[in-house]
């Protein structure tokens, strides 16, 4: 019982720390004009080999429903920053890579968030009390990707 309550505890502490700390992050994409989200999927793109990721795949990395994905990156398409086309390997999916102008666009705010980070979450914690943080989310993360995994296989294989 003890356990559960301080398990709630801990969980409406940390969400309300986040959004506490993302409406700063908002506020600073909104004075340089650029959604946050388009941050976010320009981020994602980057960290994937080529800078390339299925569609269906960048929808588990960021905060938005596939039908948002879908229109998000069809906007970004238009403004120059993504670039769309088949799957190789089965021409069903549609694969979204980051364009030239997205990795100058991202290079610009990712200096200028990861200074705001610094700024808001940098300086309130300790350097081992970061790492700590890390390997706190890095762990619940784990869980959860576990926990998901285990309930797709909890049926037997379809």
């Amino acid at each position: 019982m003890v356990r559960n309550r301080l398990a709630e505890q801990a969980w409406e502490s940390l969400a309300r720390t986040q959004v506490a700390l993302m409406r700063r992050f908002q506020e600073d994409f909104r004075a340089a004009g650029v959604p946050m989200r388009v941050y976010d999927v320009l981020c994602t793109l980057s960290r994937h080999p080529g800078g390339r990721i299925r569609l269906r795949d960048l929808n588990e990395h960021i905060l938005l429903t596939q039908p948002s994905v879908s229109r998000l990156v069809e906007r970004m398409e238009a403004d120059g920053l993504v670039s769309r086309g088949g799957a190789p390997e089965d021409r069903r999916g549609t694969v979204v890579t980051i364009t030239g102008e997205g990795r100058e666009l991202l290079r610009v705010l990712g200096r200028d968030h990861a200074a705001a980070i610094a700024d808001h979450v940098g300086t309130a914690l300790t350097p081992d009390e970061l790492r700590t943080l890390r390997a706190l989310a890095d762990k619940l993360r784990a869980a959860q990707r576990a926990a998901r995994h285990a309930a797709r296989f909890a049926d037997g294989p379809r």
